[in-house]
């Protein structure tokens, strides 16, 4: 199987700054993550889109990652969003919408806690989209937090922490 993994960046890449305190989008931390991975019929190729906090992706920025994503679609047999929680669900009604009919699994997903963190939910949330890119149908999907959601009405709970259907 071949998986396409875009990144643009989000909590879940996020890294510790010692020297001053900062939680900041420094270096990926994509390729020690997958690394963590035991994937031996897979094909993973992986794509730094961005590199920011959700809240600061423009409307461009946005448009950029779904011809990435469309664009990626084309050889994946399924494609991979790493992005931040604030502003998923706002990227997978877009996506949802502009890449209908949908030929392959395309799958968002993020961390509220970075993945550098030892009480990450990085870890989870990957290993759930890696598994839910095997079983869903064609579509676009949240995937957190033990929830493969599926857009359109997707939105995440500040309360919980999570998303949820709308």
């Amino acid at each position: 199987m071949r998986i396409a993994m875009l990144t643009t960046g989000g909590t879940i890449e996020k890294t510790f700054n010692e020297h001053d305190g900062s939680l900041r989008h420094a270096l990926t931390t994509l390729p020690k993550l997958l690394a963590t991975f035991r994937l031996p019929d897979l094909v993973i190729e992986t794509k730094q889109i961005l590199f920011k906090d959700s809240l600061q992706i423009t409307e461009d920025e946005r448009a950029q990652i779904l011809v990435e994503v469309r664009e990626t679609a084309v050889s994946a047999d399924a494609v991979i969003v790493l992005h931040g929680t604030d502003t998923l669900a706002r990227t997978g009604e877009l996506l949802h919408r502009e890449l209908a009919p949908h030929r392959v699994p395309v799958l968002l997903t993020g961390a509220m806690r970075p993945y550098e963190f030892r009480d990450t939910d990085a870890i989870q949330n990957v290993t759930e989209a890696l598994l839910a890119a095997r079983l869903v149908e064609p579509g676009v999907y949240a995937v957190m937090h033990n929830r493969v959601l599926r857009f359109p009405g997707v939105i995440k709970n500040t309360e919980l922490l999570t998303f949820e259907r709308a």
